[in-house]
């Protein structure tokens, strides 16, 4: 996560500085520590629209999910599911960078559904289809282009 200049993306409220922070409650934190940390990651990064820093993020979403020590896995991976459902029309290049990015995890999901917890494998079955169903235009076009917006 040092490698990310948060200070330079932005969220849904502004600077994404303290993404950070809250990823590493999510991972280390105890259970209402991780609930708290994620519930402001869903407002920052991806239920209202996505942002250059939810890109940044996914990949850290993705690693915590697989993290069986992390309590709140179903719901870091809701999280990447509500990602690929949110837009950001004025910055098409982010949406596509935030979509490309959960989508380049389904490998992860499809090994997500065979975890030993149930609730993850639900989490799981609900973000792989989100993924398979994935059309939103932004994407579409990218596809049909053959490169990114």
């Amino acid at each position: 996560m040092g490698r990310v200049r948060w200070a330079d993306l932005t969220h849904a409220y502004g600077s994404a500085e303290d993404v950070p922070g809250r990823l590493s409650r999510v991972g280390w934190g105890d259970t209402r520590t991780a609930v708290l940390a994620l519930g402001d990651l869903g407002l920052w990064l991806g239920e209202l629209a996505v942002f250059d820093a939810t890109a940044a993020a996914v990949p850290f979403l993705w690693d915590l999910a697989v993290a069986e020590a992390v309590t709140v896995r179903p719901g870091v991976i809701e999280l990447l599911a509500s990602i690929l459902h949110h837009a950001n029309p004025p910055h098409l290049e982010v949406q596509f960078a935030a979509h490309r990015a959960v989508l380049d995890g389904e490998r992860t999901a499809q090994a997500l559904t065979r975890d030993g917890d149930p609730a993850v494998r639900t989490a799981a079955l609900g973000l792989l289809a989100a993924i398979d169903g994935h059309a939103c235009a932004t994407c579409r076009a990218a596809a049909d282009s053959g490169r990114a917006p």
